[in-house]
């Protein structure tokens, strides 16, 4: 048996945007790695980032526990997560020297030590585990409860899947495979963070209380700018029943108000989500729901299926009004199916939001405009905009990596700042982001609507003012390509 420590490295204090916005979410994947150690006969120990204050809190709670092991498991269902925002990269350094010193060994997983693990065993990580890292994850436990103090070079040898410093310099062995659909991971230790604190924050700032969980792992549609670091292009879904006996542990255990799924893609066919239904209905244990799931998989019997599912708001990955961005971003659905599918959700009562992405490749002011367009036809109940975010790993970071500065990450989610040379500047597209939640929710009196209409127009005026100059010919043939 391990004494075991198991932590993540998101600290919302850390993201101005996210701590303002008060809607914390345990750490799913940590916290079913917690559970699966423990289980396997370990004594595990928690530090949960998310409302500490600081990497302070990390090294009091080390000395505490004194882990023989120390697992950095990121939670692969947090989107924050999956951005690799640059201050928890240096968080998460911080904590693995500190673990180190303290004479811990470190393990590390992620989806940014995955596209970068010379960062992480720099800091002093003995082993990156590479995507999911689940089944590697088992092996090397069961060499260091064999051996606690065996080296490196033996934890690691004939693994796949691992990136080390075994040998002189890093090695990376590719490949691992993913722990299959009838493994899945057992329920999140939740016991072993304080909970009430999370319903604390809650209640203060909106008034209920939301917990999260994940009925799936990863997405199989091939958008070119989605990472997938973690699950590939691979889609795992659990049975609709034990997601369902999950929520009923939930209502019994914290009865929260409101479940927010973190599933890429929540559902995917209409038969799973009638049989989560029936059995959260059979069970007595439903509670209101928000999910996330793309604009094509949304026919009118998905929309029945998610009400009688309690489904109260469903947010799609719209990204554009432009059919031809659209169609460069090999998204795969249509400017109709986005609107269709807010057709029949509000038909059966159901709130929408849509993800909106500005200054994809070649997006040009016709492009922001019809996104303007679908929004004003449509009149989601909420988006959430973002800009192209080029991550490793993606045929949209391909296509423009010889642009990338010094800065590849962002520090925090609100900087909503261009890393490559798009049509326009950073400037350029905060203001459009600001323009379009406008459009969503302010005001719908006369007056509030000139005053929108006003500001467009002094934005468009003057647009040629925040173009960037036109990228290289290579880059633009690259693009070419791309759409073609």
């Amino acid at each position: 048996m391990l004494s075991v420590l198991v932590a993540h490295s998101y600290f919302l204090r850390f993201d101005q945007k996210q701590w303002q916005r008060a809607k914390p979410y345990p750490p799913l994947a940590t916290l079913q790695v917690a559970s699966t150690l423990r289980r396997a006969g370990h004594a595990v120990a928690v530090f949960d980032a998310m409302l500490a204050d600081d990497v302070g809190e990390f090294a009091v709670q080390l000395e505490a526990a004194n882990p023989q092991l120390t697992v950095f498991y990121e939670d692969t269902f947090n989107f924050l997560s999956k951005m690799c925002l640059g201050k928890m990269r240096q968080a998460a350094c911080q904590m693995i020297a500190r673990a180190r010193g303290a004479g811990s060994r470190v393990i590390v997983a992620g989806p940014d030590a995955t596209d970068a693990p010379e960062a992480y065993l720099a800091a002093g990580a003995e082993v990156v585990l590479i995507g999911e890292g689940l089944a590697t994850l088992g092996i090397l436990i069961d060499r260091l409860s064999a051996d606690p103090r065996a080296d490196c070079g033996t934890l690691v040898g004939g693994l796949s899947g691992v990136a080390s410093r075994a040998a002189a310099s890093v090695t990376i062995a590719k490949g691992g495979t993913l722990l299959p659909v009838r493994e899945q991971p057992a329920f999140p230790a939740w016991d072993l963070i304080d909970i009430e604190r999370y319903r604390q924050i809650w209640l203060q700032a909106h008034g209920y209380f939301s917990l999260n969980m994940a009925a799936s792992r990863g997405c199989s549609f091939r958008c070119n700018w989605c990472a997938k670091p973690t699950w590939g292009n691979h889609y795992l879904q659990r049975e609709a029943e034990s997601v369902a006996r999950e929520m009923a542990y939930l209502k019994a255990a914290f009865n929260p108000d409101h479940i927010w799924f973190a599933d890429d893609v929540f559902g995917f066919r209409v038969d799973w989500v009638r049989k989560f239904a029936a059995a959260v209905q059979s069970g007595k244990c439903s509670i209101p729901i928000t999910i996330q799931t793309r604009a094509d998989l949304l026919s009118a019997a998905m929309a029945q299926a998610l009400k009688a599912a309690n489904c109260r708001e469903v947010w799609i990955g719209a990204e554009s009004g432009s059919q031809r961005i659209l169609d460069s971003m090999n998204k795969g659905t249509t400017v109709e199916e986005i609107a269709l599918a807010r057709i029949r959700l509000r038909n059966e009562g159901i709130r929408v939001g849509f993800f909106i992405q500005l200054g994809y490749l070649d997006e040009q002011l016709d492009d922001i405009l019809a996104t303007r367009a679908l929004i004003d036809s449509t009149r989601p109940d909420d988006i959430g905009v973002s800009v192209s975010y080029p991550l490793p790993g993606t045929q949209f970071y391909e296509l423009v990596k010889s642009q990338l500065q010094a800065k590849t990450h962002w520090h925090e989610s609100s900087d909503l700042e261009m890393m490559f040379r798009g049509t326009y500047n950073t400037e350029f597209y905060r203001a459009i982001r600001d323009l379009l939640h406008s459009q969503v929710t302010g005001a719908a009196d006369e007056n509030a609507t000139r005053s929108l209409r006003h500001r467009w127009d002094v934005l468009i005026s003057g647009e040629r003012h925040y173009r960037n100059a036109p990228a290289g010919p290579q880059t633009l043939a690259r693009a070419a390509v791309n759409e073609a």
